[in-house]
């Protein structure tokens, strides 16, 4: 395809976010081979229309950008620009306030769409399509056609019937077929017997000139199911891995150092002994060791540590970390599969299978129900037939029984409920991506708490801007402005939104790792590092920087961690209804220490490393606590994986939430406490849909073992207790 048909092809892209990822990246991924054109990068921070409509004119009014298309599910954008590359984009798009982050286009090209949704709504619509015309024709029958006229209608609706239930039924017949290939009964298996079963008959009686045929009954069971079908799916179909989302985020290219000067490799050819520029702005790509430079590492993507560290030689560094100021010479010491990186990605991976071995109340009943109904149906057909020889009515019988033992409600039970519980939540701002989550929440009873991005908003907000003399605030404005500094952007934005102007400054010159100096009034004024200020760190709430305005001593300034709206009301309703509630943070001791006490939590620990992270809350489980694990950063994704349920914030890095089985759309955390609530309602309905279908079958069961149901009786029989399910899942709304 040329590079011409290929932009063309962008054009006929559907406006739905969601659909636009799979061709992008499969474009990505043909052009990956010949030149690599595209560049893919992760913008965790957009949330909205006007985002998209900000990142894509930005990036297209940029030379050398031919289209750029934002997918906001994936909150990514995909840039069709021959000759630039990620460091050359990234500027770009941080430069109007977004986050960005290369993704690897090969990684994110392995995963195939998935169609399963929108197959089933087919399967949905035909059926569905050709119930409602069988049950015409069947008025026809019931209202008392006879002989030539009766046969004719059932004939008509066998010829939509056979082919209906042969295309729509291939979900359950395909699936049954496996189950008795690997020896053993599923659910689906006497789904399939039932819709054969119903069919074959109704073909018999039809041949035979027979009063009753039964393919409204096959269609109906059909259509239903695929609905009970098709709302468990909808609860699955948002997941993905997040082990696949950690390796897209690791940086697909280095810049090597070599005698002839720096050339551009892949990362996975990186080997121990190499030497790599990182440029300021840019991520780490590997494990290593500062050789040259001095900058200042933000660590926050992987250890939850809000405010920078400073970085010189002999420092070690881990890929994933973001250099800051000062460009870096980084001997490497790990790379590829060996990074750290890589480690985490395969303790997310490992804690995902763990988690996905959960068995749901709807399989647990399965197991119990398949072989129940098989032996009953088996034995009504036995006893009839040894009773009266009549082979017809045995057959009858025993597909009666099949029809309304049909876990057609029992299907419904779980998708029902969680189905309205999804709704409530979503609602209150909460995304449900997991068929199980509901569930799993409604067992917990710890909840584990991350804090940097999680309980705080990670952005550094000044206590002490009264320290600086009024008269000085316009200077300390323009020096903050000189700096990249998450300290000094925060008092830059707190001067501004008390009135300030910048004032002119001379020769202003940022010093990597240190801070930012210029002359004003003619004296240097200094703001940065304690250090280099010459004056004493002491201790801070959470961080401090320094301001010297050329005479007397430094100014301290106090930042604090602004605490995420609602997070104070839903740490207070957790511990008032019982709930053990847990800290962790990889921060510095007197920082968690801090926001524990404005929080009133009494169990805290600070400093935690994603693997210690991990590991605490597989102690917790291995206690037998239930953990709610709630986070945002890659530090976060083994603990969010190993968790008995998860959340993460919208705002949180894709492999975060994608780790989690429920997102948090707004910034508001209060509705946590909610779903915990949500959830235990949902389990007492999901239980009496339960008690609603062993009732039916107790009361039903008989009846049809008697002889008293044909199977279209059965069906209707089922299609009212599939609507009791349903109507009681309601009540959640």
């Amino acid at each position: 395809m040329s590079d011409a048909a290929l932009h063309d092809h962008d054009a006929r892209i559907s406006a739905c976010p969601a659909c636009d990822a799979v061709p992008l990246a499969q474009r990505v991924a043909a052009r990956g081979g010949a030149g690599g054109e595209d560049v893919i990068l992760s913008l965790p921070t957009i949330h909205c229309a006007a985002c998209i409509t900000d990142v894509e004119a930005v990036l297209r009014r940029h030379p050398g950008v031919r289209e750029a298309r934002v997918n906001l599910t994936l909150r990514r954008v995909t840039i069709d620009a021959p000759g630039l590359s990620a460091a050359d984009l990234i500027p770009v798009v941080e430069r109007i306030g977004y986050e960005a982050h290369e993704l690897d286009p090969a990684a994110l090209a392995a995963s195939a769409a998935d169609r399963q949704g929108r197959d089933i709504l087919m399967r949905i619509g035909v059926s569905g399509f050709a119930m409602m015309n069988i049950m015409i024709l069947s008025v026809a029958v019931w209202s008392g056609a006879e002989a030539a006229t009766r046969d004719m209608f059932h004939w008509i609706s066998g010829a939509i019937a056979l082919p209906t239930v042969a295309f729509a039924g291939q979900p359950f017949f395909s699936s049954a077929w496996r189950a008795l290939k690997a020896g053993r009964l599923g659910m689906d298996v006497p789904i399939s017997l039932a819709l054969i079963l119903a069919s074959a008959i109704s073909v018999y009686e039809t041949m035979n000139s027979g009063d009753h045929a039964y393919f409204d009954a096959a269609v109906m069971l059909c259509f239903f199911l695929l609905v009970g079908r098709y709302l468990d799916y909808r609860t699955r179909a948002v997941a993905r891995s997040a082990a696949e989302e950690l390796t897209a985020l690791e940086v697909p290219r280095a810049f090597r150092v070599t005698a002839i000067g720096e050339m551009p490799v892949p990362v996975a050819e990186l080997v121990p002994g190499d030497l790599i520029r990182i440029r300021p702005g840019a991520r780490v790509p590997a494990d290593g060791e500062v050789a040259e430079g001095a900058s200042e590492i933000d660590r926050s993507l992987l250890t939850g540590e809000s405010i920078p560290v400073p970085a010189a030689p002999g420092t070690a560094l881990s890929a994933g970390e973001v250099n800051l100021t000062g460009p870096l010479i980084l001997r490497v010491t790990a790379a590829g599969r060996d990074s750290s990186l890589a480690r985490l990605t395969a303790l997310v991976a490992a804690a995902e299978s763990a988690r996905g071995r959960y068995t749901s109340l709807a399989e647990r009943a399965s197991r119990l129900y398949s072989p129940l109904v098989h032996l009953l149906a088996f034995a009504s057909f036995l006893g009839w037939y040894w009773t009266t020889g009549d082979l017809r009515h045995s057959v009858n019988v025993a597909a009666a029984v099949l029809i309304i033992t049909c876990p057609c409600a029992l299907g419904l039970a779980v998708p029902a409920v969680v189905t309205a519980a999804s709704g409530r939540l979503f609602r209150r701002g909460m995304l449900i991506k997991n068929g199980t989550a509901l569930e799993r929440l409604a067992e917990v009873d710890c909840v584990v708490f991350d804090k940097t991005g999680t309980l705080t908003m990670g952005i550094p907000q000044i206590v002490s801007i009264e320290a600086i003399p009024p008269a000085d605030r316009d200077a300390a404005l323009a020096l903050a402005d000189g700096s990249s500094h998450p300290l000094a952007m925060a008092l830059a934005q707190a001067l501004r939104d008390a009135g300030h102007s910048p004032a002119p400054l001379a020769e202003m010159r940022e010093i990597a790792g240190q801070g930012v100096r210029a002359t004003w009034q003619g004296r240097e004024i200094r703001l940065g590092r304690a250090g280099w200020l010459g004056a004493e760190h002491g201790a801070g709430r959470i961080s401090a920087s320094w301001l010297s305005l050329g005479q007397g001593a430094p100014i301290r300034l106090e930042f604090t961690d602004r605490l995420r709206p609602g997070a104070e009301a839903c740490v207070t309703s957790l511990v008032g209804a019982g709930y053990r509630v847990i800290l962790l943070s990889g921060d510095a001791a007197p920082v968690v220490q801090d926001l524990a006490n404005r929080l009133g939590l009494a169990e805290w620990r600070a400093g935690v490393s994603p693997t210690e992270k991990l590991a605490a809350v597989q102690e917790l489980g291995a206690e037998g606590a239930h953990v709610l694990m709630v986070g945002d950063g890659l530090n976060d994704t083994g603990a969010l994986a190993q968790a008995h349920v998860s959340i993460s914030p919208a705002s949180a890095l894709d492999a975060a939430r994608t780790a989690s089985d429920i997102v948090l759309m707004g910034n508001d955390l209060s509705p946590v406490a909610d779903a915990l609530s949500v959830a235990r309602r949902a389990r007492r309905r999901i239980k009496e849909n339960f008690a609603i279908s062993v009732l039916y079958n107790i009361v039903a069961v008989p009846f049809a073992i008697a002889g008293f149901a044909t199977p279209l009786m059965a069906a209707l029989a089922m299609s009212a207790s599939s609507l009791s399910v349903t109507l009681n899942a309601l009540r959640l709304r």
